[in-house]
């Protein structure tokens, strides 16, 4: 009787059965890494697009684009606030267009209103809001004693406000001489008055200004106006605080320290420039509502330029 033939695979065959899954494996994955980066790139910018326009409505419904609360400072003989103002942020004052105006009144956002106010306001504060974090960014949606915030626990946000191109001391003064018009400073090595005192659509300190539109003389397609942070890298990336929704152009995109090595998050370059989860640069909303990728490695003037409103530099966010 004839004996029955086995049908199989080899080990031989076997193996290079599973060496060309690995291979197909090797080359999948990165592929729909890829993909998923884009797509949320995508909605990354969409986000910007959608907090952009939202300044734009704030602007039709209220004559003037959202400020900041403030922290104490004295410029041009004028003081402000002082220490229990309210230090409400420009991105509260955008909620309701944002479809967040439950939130929004929630949180009771106005001038005599403060954020530790209530347990109301406590919860309010602490929301995380889905529109306001790339996809991309991957820390956790709340925090609790983020920078000069005690122990109150704070919604993160990707995105913050442009305080401008100027990072530095010297003394603060206004520009076009108006008493409510934005604050400038001279660009220096030694201190931050580029937050407190910016030359860009918001800083910190700017609760007696009421910017408008029509201040942006550099054209509204030559200004940006938001951009992305990365709140695993900073103290200050929150969307209630006017001190953590602002960051200044003055120091380049995905800054690096001078042996190449990131900056931790006590660094304070870290806290208030740009940077992302995307590779080589970082997404913006210009003041006319579109949004550019910017490579980390543009020009350093053309970026500040970029960041001003009255400068007058020539720029785009491609060189």
């Amino acid at each position: 009787m004839k004996a029955m033939r086995r049908e199989g695979f080899t080990l031989i065959e076997l193996l290079v059965v599973i060496a060309i899954i690995a291979v197909l494996i090797g080359l999948l994955v990165p592929a729909v890494q890829k993909v998923r980066e884009a797509a949320n790139r995508m909605s990354c910018g969409n986000n910007l697009k959608q907090l952009a326009i939202a300044i734009h409505s704030y602007g039709d419904a209220n004559g003037s684009l959202p400020y900041n609360g403030s922290r104490t400072f004295t410029n041009a003989g004028q003081s402000c606030c002082g220490a229990n103002a309210p230090r409400w942020s420009w991105i509260s004052r955008v909620l309701p267009y944002i479809e967040q105006e439950a939130l929004f009144k929630q949180a009771n956002v106005s001038d005599t209103t403060n954020l530790d106010a209530n347990a109301t306001v406590l919860a309010a504060i602490a929301t995380p809001v889905k529109s306001l974090r790339c996809p991309s960014d991957i820390t956790p949606p709340t925090l609790t004693g983020r920078a000069n915030l005690e122990s109150l626990t704070v919604g993160l946000t990707s995105y913050k406000g442009i305080s401008g191109g100027n990072w530095g001391d010297g003394e603060a003064r206004w520009l076009n001489g108006a008493p409510n018009g934005p604050f400038s400073s001279p660009v220096g090595t030694s201190s931050h008055s580029g937050i407190t005192n910016g030359n860009g659509m918001f800083f910190r300190a700017d609760y007696l200004r009421r910017l408008r539109l029509s201040d942006i003389t550099d054209g509204t397609s030559n200004t940006m106006m938001v951009g992305e942070d990365v709140g695993n890298l900073v103290t200050h990336v929150s969307w209630p605080y006017s001190n953590n929704a602002v960051g200044t152009c003055g120091i380049a995109i995905n800054s690096k320290q001078a042996n190449g090595s990131p900056y931790t998050p006590t660094n304070w370059p870290n806290n208030y420039s740009f940077r992302s989860m995307h590779t080589g640069g970082a997404q913006f909303a210009l003041a006319d509502a579109s949004v550019r990728f910017v490579r980390e490695s543009v020009n350093l003037a053309s970026y500040r330029g970029l960041c001003s409103i009255q400068g007058g530099e020539i720029g785009t966010p491609d060189n």
